[in-house]
């Protein structure tokens, strides 16, 4: 099992929230990110512990291969870790925006698009996000929208609190909002196409870089009567919460000892604590302590891990 040094990212809409609830001692602020697991270029998380203290997660996955990511994972992503993990802050909104899917990324020279999803953490009251359409528009009426800064006004917004679930396929307009901390689990993929940013600036005085003309390509206009997800939350029993191409994700509410058994899975687990701690033991005896703020990759040989303590925790893989 390995921990990774969290990568932490000051962003003019970052709050304080993030460094206390991951117990760090740091000075910085404004953080709106802390990126747990990335394979993302420039920003490779780093194994904090153990005898691979210091590796990058490509290194490891180069080492170990097949029995980190699991065999069919490994012949489909190579020696890249396939997953994105965050945490984020938001003291203000964040901008309005979409991510393209494979095929736009690619014409403009990404790797791949991205889909992704949002678990809430602790909230503001009046905390809201938005995620999707709410009524139809067209191609020029987003154009226009977006000209007049009327875009919020076509887009479907909720009110936000802990435990809500969002899932933010690619071509999804989205935004979160002012108050929401939350957990973000994508594809490892940093491409964003940013439509509107309330017309701010940044610290040094300039408007931020907008992509109305790539967004427009990327968007799916059909209209879902709910973007919400909805689950019934359940103690000491996992609940799936998303499960998709790109990854599964499930919450478990702990406060019994249980065995998770991956004996049937051919895909590493990324466990992401977000409240309580507790100690999770593998099949071979190794020991890591786990805690709210923290996350933890397990390897796609792990046969089973052996939960104790009193722990909220979200487990994903592919």
């Amino acid at each position: 099992m390995y921990k990774f040094d969290a990568i932490l990212k000051s962003t003019i809409w970052g709050g304080e929230e993030i460094v206390p609830f991951k117990h760090l001692h740091s000075q910085q602020r404004q953080v709106g990110e802390s990126w747990e697991i990335s394979a993302v270029q420039g920003f490779e998380s780093h194994v904090s512990e153990g005898i691979h203290k210091g590796f990058s997660i490509s290194q490891l996955v180069s080492i170990e291969q097949g029995r980190l990511l699991g065999e069919d994972n490994y012949r489909r992503f190579g020696n890249e870790f396939p997953l994105l993990v965050k945490f984020i802050d938001a003291h203000d909104d964040l901008s309005i925006q979409v991510h393209p899917n494979n095929e736009v990324a690619r014409r403009h020279g990404e790797r791949r698009g991205k889909t992704e999803m949002w678990y809430a953490l602790h909230c503001d009251p009046a905390a809201r996000l938005y995620n999707g359409l709410r009524e139809e528009i067209t191609p020029e009426e987003y154009k226009r929208r977006v000209e007049e800064g009327t875009i919020c006004e076509a887009l479907a917004q909720y009110s936000v609190q802990e435990g809500d679930v969002f899932f933010i396929p690619a071509g999804r307009i989205h935004s979160i909002g002012k108050g929401c901390m939350v957990v973000e689990i994508q594809e490892t993929s940093d491409v964003t196409y940013r439509i509107y940013d309330f017309k701010r600036k940044d610290k040094d005085g300039h408007y931020r870089q907008l992509h109305i003309r790539e967004a427009s390509e990327s968007i799916d206009y059909h209209v879902l009567p709910d973007y919400r997800t909805h689950y019934t939350p359940r103690k000491n029993e996992g609940v799936t919460l998303i499960q998709c191409p790109c990854f599964t994700t499930s919450v478990y509410d702990l406060d019994e000892p249980m065995t998770l058994d991956y004996s049937e899975l051919d895909s590493f687990v990324i466990l992401i604590a977000v409240s309580g701690e507790c100690t999770l033991t593998d099949e071979e005896g190794q020991t890591v302590g786990l805690r709210a703020g923290e996350t933890v990759l397990v390897p796609a040989s792990t046969r089973q891990i052996d939960i104790q303590g009193t722990v909220k925790l979200l487990e994903t893989y592919i």
